[in-house]
């Protein structure tokens, strides 16, 4: 597939194009290695029956965007912060002509007559609505009807094949193996558009209503207040150059902010913020739920809260609301509306997973946002799947999308989730590759374990110390996200760091329950505080817990750095990974040395001295980040 997926987990592709390619035999493309669990085969899928066969074309250039980031983020490169224009990413990765030919001749060639053919406008893949015994023969494969515990069906194969001169040219063919995406692996029925729904297992979690909290640094290891996390961090600035820089939050519907519970918390802590909103961007017909509830305003109210207190009233914070409340969306719609090349890149979204727009059902919205918006400088999510949720080829297409937004010098930050080694929800793997709440395999979290994002992991004040004393991974309520990919290969940028901790502090777990090999992208890379938030939501005060609370503060932090830059004509820091993980950056941030993420039956990982699959590089220190930051070109 790519060169970031890892060797193991790679689909069959295939090698080299054979010279004449009426003689290419043909072979395994993608091949299934487990019927996912609770699906069954039911029957044969009807030969007469149609489908709507799509070939994503290679992109030409895709096994370079590693190299091509890199060149833009990477401390010792000519080129840092020379960031590329939109048109620049588009034309590098479109589809080459030779491509499309390749694929469209050998489908004429088969008897697909060309009228039926229909090519994307970004020229990304072909289409043409095959019935299923077409479909059959061009693939070397049989479809059945799967049914699954819930009563839902889907069609798919087990595995499909290709001419050994066209693998060079397609990236993957829908719908084949992919519907495992939907179902397969979650303890509910629910497609990832729902990733915004209370039962995703995102969000973050609560203790309930408080009414004894201070705001006093010495009621820290109690209760989080801004003062508290501006003491932690040293994030004592004024920006300065607003108007020219950005800070985007994403939520997803119905997950929803209310404007009552920000002036609740203005009026205790940001007297300035009072009557003041995030400039909210609809994507796919986003919109403020009327409902109140803890499960419907509380991520929104304190990514809000907290986020527009962090770079005060002097910046202004985007709001990215996707979905709308019928259809409701997934990471991939919002990275539609960012670029419109992506809408049809690869095949484009799919649709047994992502929102569907036009929205033809009752109420929804009959728009498609496709490449409306330019990302913010800075981009905080505080959602996440599991990693086993999806297929290698999903996770690849999306993970490629977050280094395009790296080159053109997009912060992209994802919280990495609130069950320490588990899943959400506590779902852990089986060796068949389904997840259980009492499954003993560690679960990673994406798209934290992408190495083109930054993960960010949760640390708490330990009870009866202050903000002036180090703080431990969180162990409160929830458990810092941390681990090791079983997708996505190690990146160049933390080799070092990783191969230090498995040499010093080896986990003391088999290798059948994690990814021991030390080839896989570890996560998080760096942290902040996740506990005891003191926060407005539906007319109190609530303490709140998670890495959804992290993710947040360190987008706070680093826009501050980029206006300081913006400020004396500098661009943005974009992708960050390179720079933090580089020798003479790790002392920018504070080592967190006590706690683990449990999970799985286990204690999961520990902090250590250095990086670790718990906290990462450890907490921004924001005096020795900027002054870091301001040297570089």
């Amino acid at each position: 597939m790519r060169s970031f997926l890892l060797p193991f987990v790679l689909l069959s592709l295939g090698c080299a194009a054979s010279a004449d390619p009426s003689l290419s035999p043909w072979i395994v493309h993608e091949r299934r290695s487990h019927t996912p669990s609770g699906w069954a085969p039911a029957r044969k899928y009807h030969a007469s029956a149609a489908i709507p066969l799509r070939f994503a074309l290679a992109q030409p250039n895709i096994d370079s965007i590693e190299e091509y980031l890199y060149d833009v983020s990477h401390p010792d490169s000519p080129n840092y912060g020379i960031h590329w224009s939109a048109g620049q990413v588009a034309a590098t990765f479109a589809p080459s002509q030779e491509s499309l030919d390749a694929v469209r001749d050998w489908l004429l060639e088969n008897g697909i007559e060309s009228h039926r053919l229909k090519i994307s406008p970004s020229r990304g893949w072909l289409e043409f609505q095959a019935t299923v015994h077409e479909a059959e023969l061009l693939l070397h494969t049989t479809y059945h009807v799967y049914t699954h515990e819930t009563g839902a069906e889907h069609v798919a194969c087990e595995s499909y094949h290709l001419p050994e001169h066209l693998v060079p040219h397609v990236d993957f063919v829908t719908p084949t193996l992919h519907f495992d995406v939907k179902l397969s692996k979650r303890s509910s029925s629910e497609p990832l558009r729902t990733v915004g729904q209370p039962s995703s297992g995102n969000g973050p979690k609560t203790t309930g209503q408080v009414s004894d909290w201070i705001n006093q640094l010495e009621d820290c290891d109690n209760h989080i207040t801004p003062i508290c996390l501006r003491a932690l961090y040293g994030l004592i600035y004024e920006p300065m150059s607003g108007a020219k820089n950005s800070y985007g939050i994403v939520e997803y519907t119905p997950q929803s902010y209310n404007q009552t519970d920000l002036n609740l918390f203005a009026k205790n802590f940001s007297s300035d913020l009072y009557g003041v909103s995030p400039t909210m961007v609809s994507i796919d017909g986003g919109s403020l739920s009327t409902q109140q509830s803890f499960d419907i305003n509380g991520e929104s109210n304190l990514d809000l809260e907290y986020g527009m207190n962090l770079v005060t009233s002097r910046q202004t914070v985007t709001l990215y609301q996707v979905g709308d409340m019928v259809e409701g969306a997934s990471f991939n719609n919002f990275l539609d509306a960012l670029d419109g090349t992506y809408c049809t890149f690869e095949g484009g979204d799919d649709q047994n997973e992502d929102g569907v727009y036009p929205d033809t059902q009752t109420d929804g919205y009959k728009g498609y946002d496709c490449g409306i918006v330019k990302p913010a400088n800075v981009i905080s999510t505080s959602y996440g799947y599991n990693e086993a949720d999806l297929t290698p080829a999903y996770a690849a297409r999306q993970c490629a999308e977050y280094a395009k937004l790296g080159l053109m010098g997009v912060t992209v930050l994802y919280s990495s989730g609130d069950n320490g080694v588990a899943g959400n929800t506590k779902l852990c793997l089986n060796s068949d590759g389904s997840q259980t709440s009492d499954g003993k395999i560690f679960n990673p979290s994406f798209p934290s374990t992408c190495p083109y994002v930054t993960a960010v992991g949760a640390t708490q004040v330990v009870p009866g110390k202050s903000v002036f004393d180090s703080e431990s991974a969180c162990e409160k309520v929830i458990y810092s996200g941390g681990g090791f990919s079983n997708y996505f290969a190690i990146p160049d940028y933390q080799k070092d760091a990783v191969n230090s901790y498995l040499k010093i502090y080896p986990p003391a777990y088999p290798g059948s329950i994690w990814n021991s090999t030390g080839m896989s992208r570890a996560y998080p890379d760096i942290s902040a505080n996740g506990a005891n938030y003191v926060v407005a939501i539906d007319g109190n005060f609530s303490l709140v817990f998670g890495t959804s609370a992290a993710a947040p503060v360190v987008g706070a932090i680093l826009t501050m750095v980029n206006d300081a830059r913006i400020t004396v004509n500098k661009n943005p820091i974009g992708f960050i990974n390179p720079l933090i993980y580089a020798a003479n950056f790790t002392d920018g941030f504070n080592d967190i040395t006590n706690g683990t993420n449990q999970g799985c039956g286990t204690l999961g990982f520990n902090a250590t001295k250095g990086w670790d699959p718990v906290t990462g590089l450890g907490t921004p220190n924001f005096p020795k980040l900027l002054a870091k930051w301001l040297l570089m070109p």
